[in-house]
């Protein structure tokens, strides 16, 4: 790494703008009309919405009026979950132990389904829970993530999806942190229902979209206008719609290089436990993203981690969620069966567009140099290289 520059991994969090995606921002907020005015002003306006449509729409076989756009990511979860809840007065939410808080706190306290210790969910589980639920006369609906955002870990939604299907229920899929890194394709998933967001893979903040297929049950949340097709109400964020469009079409180009990366983050992962044998790479065992990597020793703290490697010029990410200064263990990870000091052990490096090789393996030297520090007796330092 050169003398100060900075080293980004936490695209699961945000990954930063893409050039196109700015661009695209600029010029749309040259417009001025409203896009559901009818004048030529409007009319351009609404012109740049339905292109921006068909192209997100276009990225997952989907049709563009299928497509409503949304104040971001947990706006297109809430949005597909409540429009479903809404509309069948017997569905009962089913959800797996790793979804995001934007599924959970709209489940309450219904209990998660669990998952196995590779990180991918029981499908046995979720097939019990399903027949359950439709044994006690109820709907069952799904909702499950396609790639876990802490892990990388990619969740079998298809086989999901048919499981819910054949007990009469319904589907919804978090497709937030796939896009732009493997295939969406609501024709193979099979789902009802999916969310998107466009600041994950170098669109603006503040964009999402869903995805609800023609005939499924569906009732507005937001209302007060006909916008979207009457699912959401608002006046459109045109330039961010824009900005979401370009990173989709940028994206999805870029998916093979994106995939590229795997090489470079099993590579950084080898260095890790090299150095510390005693060090865990959760997730590994099953199939993940290419650019994400959630390691951790036992006993170093994943906030001294953090602090350590921003000093050091690297921006990375807990696997635990922080609260009014308290860290607390990853759901994600308990669930998997780490203990709770394993849990706020971990921490997440995801990679993206913008990642070149060197990258991974800079990281990897400055996790060594910092654990040998705080921690020397965890790592062997002859194999440092």
């Amino acid at each position: 790494m050169s003398s100060g520059a900075r080293i980004y991994a936490d695209y699961n969090a945000t990954a930063p703008l893409r050039a196109e995606a700015k661009a695209a921002i600029v010029s749309a907020l040259g417009l001025t009309g409203n896009p559901s005015s009818v004048h030529a002003e409007g009319r351009k306006a609404r012109a740049l919405v339905e292109g921006a449509r068909e192209t997100i729409a276009a990225a997952i076989g989907a049709c563009r009026d299928d497509i409503a756009f949304t104040g971001g990511g947990t706006e297109a979860v809430a949005l597909a979950l409540r429009g479903a809840l809404r509309a069948v007065g017997n569905a009962k939410l089913i959800t797996s132990a790793i979804e995001h808080d934007a599924v959970t706190t709209i489940a309450g306290d219904v209990s998660a389904w669990p998952i196995k210790p590779d990180g991918v969910v029981d499908l046995d589980r979720l097939r019990a829970e399903v027949a359950a639920v439709a044994g006690r006369g109820e709907r069952p609906l799904v909702s499950l993530m396609l790639v876990n955002n802490e892990t990388g870990v990619i969740q079998p939604v298809a086989e999901a999806a048919d499981i819910a299907h054949k007990a009469g229920g319904l589907i919804h899929c978090d497709a937030i942190q796939a896009l732009g890194k493997i295939e969406v394709s609501i024709i193979d998933l099979e789902v009802d229902y999916l969310s998107l967001s466009a600041h994950k893979i170098g669109g603006p903040h503040g964009i999402g979209a869903t995805y609800v297929k023609a005939g499924a049950p569906f009732a507005a949340v937001q209302t007060g206008g006909g916008q979207e097709f009457g699912r959401r109400a608002g006046t459109e964020n045109v330039a961010g719609i824009a900005g979401f469009a370009a990173a989709v079409a940028q994206a999805t180009r870029g998916i093979e290089t994106y995939q590229s990366l795997s090489e470079h983050r099993d590579r950084m992962e080898e260095k890790l436990k090299a150095a510390a044998p005693s060090l865990q790479v959760h997730g590994s065992g099953a199939a993940r993203v290419a650019g994400v990597s959630c390691f951790g020793v036992e006993g170093l703290p994943s906030e001294t981690q953090i602090m350590g490697l921003d000093l050091a010029g690297f921006a990375v990410s807990a696997g635990s969620a922080c609260s009014s200064g308290k860290v607390k263990p990853s759901r994600v990870l308990t669930a998997m069966g780490l203990s709770d000091t394993a849990a706020r052990s971990a921490i997440r490096a995801s990679f993206g567009w913008a990642t070149v090789w060197q990258d991974f393996d800079a990281l990897a030297e400055a996790w060594i140099k910092h654990a040998a520090r705080a921690r020397p007796q965890l790592v062997k330092l002859d194999t440092h290289v």
